[in-house]
């Protein structure tokens, strides 16, 4: 099975910033779609930021404005970062692989480990 590596997290405070890393292998990085899902406690699992083979970004309403999700192709790294952070934001982030679909449906998604994410004073 492919692996997602992910980095980043932690404590922030609000209206802080954060970015999170997630690199996978080549062979899943130019061919899957990458993005991000969170979790929140006692909350669904939900789309965040996609970004196409393409380089084309996608965001979830909630973030628009806020979080801005990127690429290195050289690095196979996917990043996502995130600003103005409120309580809201606060939860376990995953990164995604995705294909066979369109963001955020896919037939094949790999998952990464997770990294929490807490906004708090």
């Amino acid at each position: 099975q492919e692996q997602l590596v992910e980095s980043g997290g932690g404590l922030v405070q609000p209206g802080g910033s954060v970015r999170l890393s997630c690199t996978a292998s080549k062979n899943i990085f130019s061919i899957y779609t990458m993005g991000w899902y969170r979790q929140a406690p006692g909350k669904q699992r939900e789309a965040v930021a996609g970004i196409t083979t393409q380089g084309v970004p996608k965001y979830a309403d909630s973030v628009k404005g806020r979080f801005t999700i990127s690429r290195d192709i050289a690095k196979n790294t996917v990043y996502l970062q995130m600003n103005s952070l409120n309580s809201g934001d606060t939860a376990v982030y995953y990164c995604v692989a995705g294909a066979g679909g369109n963001w955020p449906n896919y037939r094949d998604t790999r998952w990464g480990q997770g990294t929490q994410v807490t906004v708090s004073l």
